[in-house]
């Protein structure tokens, strides 16, 4: 047994003040308030590990170089392809591992990787079928983070049923039988488990939908929706309603089922997401002109909102969570649209990617804590229990997953971060990493 005593510390929905909290094989035994200092003191503010529940980890290769010219969507999609056609095994290896402990040093404990980069560049399967799937559940456990891997069903490239094509033909397994027979190839580990997504109502036919949702049931399963107004158009045209019709049409949305985006909603939309998960990405949401989402309606309708980093144009949880309080600002010009324990919440909403014995500090609940700096020059004169609207991941001294240290003073225990990322960005994009932690 271990003891842990923080100043201050987010249990029970609130901060607290002088938290004693003992942690037995990796999971919580007790937590006790107005407690004497005793043990290892965890400095600063200590929040719940944080959740990434939307990941594409191969986008992190276009951070900063996407920008030129301006462009769009589909623009930017088009430099998506060719970053990912050139990944194998190896290389995505190298870099989701780099990426991982990025996301460890911002405190995220654990990822949902919406994975669905699965075969060669022409799309003949590797000998191992699930050599890429295998690579990201290996990176994460080397950066001592745990993954919910969200194998990816992608069989067409819109939503009138046109074929892959190029790069695309990397991510479809020919029919849902192909799919689903490689899947069942893939097997959780003690840091992993395996869930499902389907790509979006571009890339999954509406025939086989209903039997997708069946062969997933009691999974994580993930979907894109409605992310850009184009799919909307384009689901009207062909099959008469919004993409959340369609997919409630089908089954799709069951217990576990999240919905990734939602930001062109119809106040149908809302009313189909209100039980269930929907997840923002703010930061990739704003980068790519997607527009504002309903976050507000959707909390109010009954959803559970989570948050995740998408294409990693930044990876930082306190500037998502701030992001769904400020669009909400700007898209209904009030103040105050969530609490700070609202937002702390959706930040470690680990049941978005199925680890529901984690997210908070409880008993029962996985070792898992964030220590914030609250005398940094972001964070000096705060109170404490609005300090997450103030800090940034720089202000993270010490992360602490499963019971086991994996950033301590600012620097992930085992891998060189900066130098890591450069090198493994530098072959994707035809640069040169430019020294230890500089730019690639």
């Amino acid at each position: 047994m271990t003891v842990h005593f923080a100043e201050y510390a987010w249990t029970g929905g609130r901060l607290a003040r002088d938290v004693s909290i003992e942690v037995t094989d990796g999971v919580i035994t007790a937590v006790t308030t107005g407690a004497q200092r005793s043990g290892t003191s965890l400095p600063g503010l200590v929040l719940p590990g944080f959740a990434d529940a939307h990941s594409h980890a191969f986008h992190r290769a276009l951070r900063g170089r996407t920008h030129a010219g301006g462009g769009s969507f589909w623009t930017w999609r088009d430099l998506m392809y060719s970053v990912a056609a050139g990944l194998d095994p190896d290389s995505y290896y190298a870099l989701a591992r780099a990426v991982y402990a990025e996301m460890a040093l911002a405190g995220i404990t654990a990822v949902g990787e919406f994975h669905y980069l699965h075969h060669g560049p022409d799309g003949t399967p590797y000998a191992d079928p699930n050599a890429m799937g295998h690579a990201l559940i290996a990176a994460a456990a080397d950066a001592g983070i745990r993954i919910t891997l969200l194998d990816t069903l992608y069989l067409t490239s819109s939503v009138d049923g046109k074929p892959l094509e190029g790069v695309q033909r990397r991510y479809g397994d020919g029919d849902l039988d192909g799919w689903s027979a490689r899947v069942a190839g893939l097997r959780s580990a003690p840091h992993a488990r395996i869930g499902a997504a389907l790509h979006s109502v571009r890339a999954v036919p509406a025939d086989v939908m209903s039997t997708f949702a069946y062969r997933t049931e009691g999974r994580p399963v993930h979907v894109h929706l409605s992310e850009q107004r184009a799919e909307n158009e384009q689901c009207r045209a062909v099959h008469g309603c919004s993409p959340a019709e369609l997919l409630e049409a089908h089954g799709v949305w069951q217990p576990m089922t999240v919905a990734v985006h939602a930001t062109h909603l119809t106040d149908r939309d809302i009313d189909i997401l209100g039980g269930h998960h929907v997840c923002f990405c703010p930061t990739t949401e704003r980068d790519l002109a997607d527009g504002i989402g309903p976050a507000r309606r959707l909390a109010d309708a009954g959803a559970r909102l989570s948050l995740g980093s998408d294409s990693h144009a930044v990876i930082d949880q306190f500037e998502e969570l701030r992001g769904l309080e400020m669009n909400d600002r700007l898209a209904t010009e009030r103040r105050g649209r969530f609490a700070p324990a609202e937002l702390v919440a959706a930040a470690a909403n680990h049941g978005a990617i199925g680890w529901f014995d984690a997210g908070e500090i409880a008993v029962g609940k996985r070792a898992d804590f964030v220590c914030v700096r609250l005398d940094s020059v972001r964070t000096a004169g705060t109170d404490p229990a609005q300090a997450v609207l103030a800090a940034t991941a720089a202000d993270i001294t010490h992360v602490i997953a499963d019971g086991r240290t994996i950033v301590a003073d600012g620097r992930h225990t085992g891998i060189d971060v900066g130098e890591a990322l450069a090198a493994a960005i530098a072959p994707l994009t035809g640069s040169h990493a430019a020294g230890r932690g500089g730019p690639a």
